[in-house]
C-alpha cells in the first residue's frame, strides 16, 4: 500500500494536479485521492488503468515495478554510434578526486543513458548500479561495458518511478535533473539525500533558466531557477557550486546553455 501512495502522490506532484484537479479526471471525490495518499485505502483494481493513464504512467510503475514508459531517447539510442558519446563528463573526474576508489564504494547513476559514466567509474574500481528508462539505451550501456572487460549493474526503470534501496556512497546524475517538475524537486532531492551514507557525495547537474538564452523550440525540459538546486542541498557541505554558461551544438543548431553543477557531501549528525 505504502507503494502505491508514494507513487500517486509522486506522480501527482510532478504532473502538477491537486487533488482536487486528480479526482476530477477520475470522476471521483478528492476525500478518495486522500486517502489513497495517506495510505487509508486503495483504489479500486477497476480504476488503476485509467489512473495510470493519467497519471502518465504503467500499472506496474503504480505497484513499484520497474517496467516505464518508451523514452524518447530510444530512437536517438537506436541510431549507430554512441549519441552521447564516449568520454566521460568532467564530474567522474571531479567525485574521484574527492572519493579516489581506495575501496569499491557504490555509486548510484541516475539517467544513465548509453552508459558511458557508469562504465568508465566501474572501471576505475567503483561499484555501480545504473539505470535509465530507455530500454535502447540500456542495451548499448551493457554492450559499451561488455567491450571494456568491467561490470556494471545495469537496469531499466522510470526514475520518478524507482524506490532507491539502502545507501549509497556517491548518487551520480548528470542530466536527469532538467525533468524534474517544480511539485517534485524537493521531495526527489530529499529522497536521494535519505539513500546517501554520511561523508557521501551527491554530484548533480542541472540546466538553468535565464531569460537572455532563448529555448530551444519543442523544449520538453524543465530549467531550475538560478541557486535553486543549490537550496535543495543548504544543509550539506558543498565541495562544488558553480553556475557556467557554455556553447553547444546539439541537433546541429548553435545554441547556449546556463547550468548549476553541485558537489555536495552529507555531513554527519
Amino acid at each position: 500500500m505504502n507503494t502505491i501512495r508514494e507513487m500517486i502522490k509522486r506522480r501527482r506532484k510532478l504532473l502538477g494536479y491537486t487533488q482536487q484537479e486528480l479526482a476530477g479526471k477520475l470522476n471521483i471525490s478528492s476525500q478518495a485521492v486522500s486517502k489513497w495518499e495517506n495510505g487509508v485505502a486503495l483504489p479500486d483494481l477497476g480504476l488503476m488503468p485509467r489512473l495510470a493513464q493519467v497519471l502518465e504512467t504503467t500499472v506496474d510503475g503504480l505497484l513499484g515495478y520497474q517496467g516505464a514508459p518508451v523514452s524518447k531517447y530510444d530512437e536517438r539510442y537506436q541510431e549507430e554510434g554512441y549519441y552521447w558519446g564516449l568520454n566521460p563528463n568532467h564530474l567522474c573526474y571531479d567525485l574521484m578526486k574527492l572519493k579516489p576508489p581506495a575501496r569499491p564504494y557504490r555509486v548510484l547513476e541516475i539517467g544513465c543513458g548509453e552508459g558511458k559514466d557508469a562504465v568508465f567509474l566501474a572501471r576505475c574500481g567503483y561499484l555501480v548500479p545504473a539505470f535509465d528508462e530507455s530500454g535502447a539505451g540500456i542495451d548499448k550501456a551493457r554492450l559499451l561495458a561488455e567491450k571494456n572487460g568491467t561490470r556494471v549493474d545495469f537496469f531499466k526503470a522510470n526514475a520518478l518511478d524507482y524506490q532507491i534501496e539502502g545507501e549509497y556512497d556517491i548518487i551520480y546524475s548528470s542530466g536527469f535533473f532538467d525533468y524534474l517538475t517544480d511539485g517534485v524537486k524537493l521531495e526527489f532531492t530529499a529522497m536521494l539525500k535519505e539513500h546517501t551514507a554520511v561523508g557521501g557525495l551527491n554530484v548533480i547537474n542541472a540546466f538553468v533558466e535565464k531569460p537572455f538564452i532563448r529555448k530551444k523550440d519543442g523544449q520538453q525540459k524543465t530549467p531550475w531557477r538560478s541557486g535553486e538546486l543549490f537550496t535543495c542541498y543548504h544543509d550539506w557541505l558543498f565541495h562544488r557550486c558553480d553556475e557556467i554558461v557554455f556553447d553547444c551544438n546539439s541537433g546541429g543548431i548553435p545554441h547556449q546553455h546556463c547550468m548549476d553543477v553541485l558537489i555536495a557531501e552529507k555531513p554527519a549528525v
